[in-house]
């Protein structure tokens, strides 16, 4: 699965658990938290549906490297690689 891909399947998360956000541009370098003002429990509702969606589970360690979707499109990409 290319990059463009993954980002693509974690945006339909995204609007799957924010459908008020959905036809909207996700900045790629804004906080996902804050730009879209998800709480905690959403943010981990987003991780469970990417781990089923993509075959990576996040450990809570590392959810700081998850924290925008570049660097959640580059964490999936990588740990999909392994």
């Amino acid at each position: 699965m290319t990059k463009e891909e993954i980002k693509q399947k974690i945006i339909e998360q995204i609007y799957e658990i924010a459908p008020e956000h959905e036809g909207e541009t996700i900045s790629e370098t804004d906080n996902l938290q804050r730009s879209l003002e998800i709480d905690s429990f959403d943010f981990l509702s987003l991780l469970t549906a990417l781990n089923e969606t993509l075959g990576v589970e996040v450990p809570e360690s590392d959810y700081s490297d998850v924290d925008t979707l570049a660097h959640m499109t580059d964490y999936f990409a990588e740990h999909m690689s392994k």
